[in-house]
């Protein structure tokens, strides 16, 4: 399987889990006995990834010193939060200037891991960006309408409404657009948006099951999809 550095997003401040973000960090959460950002690093240590960065802003410390000694690299957004597309732009030095995975720390996954799958159907002569989907009636966790539809190649177009898939937080993107944005602060939407205007961005459908834990009924969710 081809390498890719890898950004795992952990500096959001989890607002919407309420008192249990008020000590501590979104991705320190625990579902199953284990905190969610751990959850994500089964699926990167089982991919094989070593060049894995993480963002850092709120209780950004804790986040570190639970890593510590794991072989990661850290980006600190001070003193604000980026966002997707300007935390990735900051961490321009260490991610360098190729394709890069970026996977969410909110999320818990069963089935086919989610950075293999992505990169087995990676192909950089059609795809600028391919991202991980699934039918928003399988989503657990997630609330409202899917963001995209996909076309019968895989090709992305925007979408709301029943029947969209959600993205769910795991992508390959190249990086040279987000890198070129003169804003320092941004997300990721305008630069999909103009992926699909050039037919670039792709998506395939999530073969396992995923549950978003923005949410603290999340949890229990999450906890019942992994049968435990």
């Amino acid at each position: 399987m081809r390498q890719f550095p890898l950004m795992l997003f952990a500096a959001g401040f989890g607002t919407r889990m309420g008192a249990l973000t008020a000590h501590q960090p979104k991705p320190l959460i625990k579902v199953a006995g284990t905190p969610l950002i751990d959850h994500a690093f089964a699926a990167i240590d089982a991919a094989g990834i070593k060049n894995v960065v993480v963002n850092l802003h709120y209780l950004g410390d804790q986040i570190e010193a639970h890593l510590r000694g794991r072989p990661v690299r850290f980006s600190r957004e001070d003193p604000r939060i980026l966002e997707t597309g300007g935390g990735l732009k900051a961490a321009a030095d260490l991610l360098g200037q190729g394709p890069v995975i970026t996977l969410n720390t909110d999320a818990v996954w069963t089935g086919q891991n989610p950075i293999m799958q992505l990169c087995a159907a990676w192909d950089p002569a059609r795809m600028d960006a391919l991202l991980l989907l699934l039918p928003a009636e399988s989503a657990l966790g997630h609330s409202g309408t899917g963001d995209f539809l996909l076309e019968a190649d895989g090709r992305l177009c925007r979408a709301k409404g029943a029947g969209a898939p959600v993205y769910l937080g795991a992508q390959i993107l190249k990086t040279n657009r987000v890198y070129a944005m003169s804003e320092t602060v941004f997300g990721l939407n305008m630069i999909w948006d103009t992926m699909i205007a050039e037919g670039r961005a792709y998506g395939i459908l999530h073969h396992g099951g995923w549950c978003d834990v923005g949410r603290p009924e999340g949890i229990a969710l999450a906890e019942r999809l992994l049968d435990v």
